[in-house]
């Protein structure tokens, strides 16, 4: 594909989506070489995503060339709070973008996206992880300005041992 004739859009996924947005996840889990991980389900997406009380946003990326659209990536992200700086932050849980529209600017829209959303809402910081075996995409956060913060470990707590921390 020749990015130069490309055309990105990004648009807000809604509820008819959902078919859409459970595909990315699913591909972006393949890249991850984690598959077999994912258990989403639409109707957990629609309630999560598009319910009541919405958990996250999502926002879709589409290339269109030669006339014709085709979605091209998405990404994935909701509001947290820091307390050092007392404002809220953007966190990106997933941002994937398909082979055959990479190198097309898609990845750098959707996060240019992201960073205005941050600051028209004034968070005080963005974040997300990448990991540490993806040296493609860890060169691009850096290119745009990103810092590595080696310092901090994640942890998780899920399955039967959420189950068993929330029955002490």
């Amino acid at each position: 594909m020749d990015g130069t004739q490309a055309q990105v859009r990004l648009a807000p996924a809604t509820k008819d989506d959902v078919g859409l947005v459970l595909w990315f996840i699913k591909q972006l889990a393949e890249y991850e070489r984690a598959p077999d991980q994912v258990t989403a389900t639409e109707e957990l997406l629609r309630k999560n995503l598009f319910g009541p009380h919405p958990y996250a946003h999502v926002v879709l990326a589409y290339v269109t060339e030669d006339g014709v659209e085709q979605p091209a990536g998405f990404a994935l992200y909701f509001y947290n709070f820091s307390t050092w700086v007392g404002r809220p932050g953007l966190y990106l849980e997933d941002l994937f973008v398909r082979s055959e529209f990479r190198s097309l600017g898609v990845g750098k829209r959707l996060l240019v996206h992201l960073a205005q959303t941050a600051k028209e809402r004034e968070c005080g910081r963005m974040e997300w992880v990448v990991l540490d075996w993806n040296e493609p995409s860890i060169q691009f956060y850096l290119s745009l300005g990103a810092q590595q913060l080696k310092e901090w470990i994640i942890n998780r707590v899920s399955g039967s041992a959420l189950e068993h921390l929330a029955d002490l």
